[in-house]
């Protein structure tokens, strides 16, 4: 049986200050894409509203923006996908054998409290499916609670961009809260790598993690060696 991902997007296209845009960092897609396509997997693109994902402009400059990001700014059916992005109540979560959360710091503000993406998680994660995400795409995951009412992250390893990162990246000023704290005031065991912008990835059983844009082929290497379990 062909095993199915769900991808979630943001709807949100700049900073609290529209002059600044922001957006889908998008080699955070297109490297899990990349790698779920080699496995044979269906995929579907997702957003809170359904419709256009804007793309942060950052992401798609050299050296940020890599061969796999290219070939997908040069594909205009891959780029429609971003056009037209399925809404929540377009999704059956049984469905899907894994969710992947992306980032771009636009999730920031459309993710944490949809109450929609949190349905969908939890009925991937309770029915046995993977909750991934990479980068700030973990911002997704804060406040998803399961059926007993604990949150879905506490007590659980996790990782995700680090404060340190915001600040190198020399955007801490622009952030609407501190993502890791956050992570770390609902219990969650927050892991990072020593040094920062480096691939890291953690896997907590089903919750699959990866820190920042470098991690996202992992991340989803990961899912697919869980995935691909006799």
């Amino acid at each position: 049986m062909t095993r199915k991902i769900l991808h979630v997007v943001s709807n949100v296209a700049h900073y609290r200050d529209p002059t600044q845009p922001t957006g889908l960092w998008l080699s955070e897609l297109t490297h899990a894409w990349q790698v779920f396509a080699a496995h044979g997997y269906e995929q579907r693109i997702m957003s809170p509203l359904g419709g256009r994902s804007p793309l942060e402009p950052r992401s798609l400059k050299w050296p940020l923006a890599d061969a796999s990001v290219k070939h997908w700014l040069a594909d205009p059916a891959r780029m429609a996908l971003l056009l037209s992005t399925a809404r929540p109540d377009e999704i059956d979560p049984v469905e899907f054998d894994a969710i992947y959360f992306t980032g771009g710091h636009a999730v920031m503000w459309d993710f944490p409290d949809s109450e929609d993406l949190q349905r969908i998680t939890l009925a991937i994660h309770e029915r046995g499916g993977i909750v991934s995400s990479v980068c700030h795409g973990y911002c997704g995951l804060l406040n998803t609670r399961l059926n007993d009412g604990s949150l879905l992250v506490a007590g659980r390893r996790i990782t995700g961009f680090s404060w340190r990162e915001e600040m190198l990246a020399g955007v801490a000023a622009k952030m609407p809260y501190n993502a890791e704290e956050e992570m770390k005031k609902r219990g969650a065991r927050y892991e990072k790598a020593w040094l920062p912008f480096v691939s890291n990835v953690v896997v907590d059983g089903r919750l699959v993690t990866g820190q920042n844009p470098m991690s996202a082929k992992a991340t989803a290497q990961h899912v697919a060696a869980i995935l691909n379990r006799p």
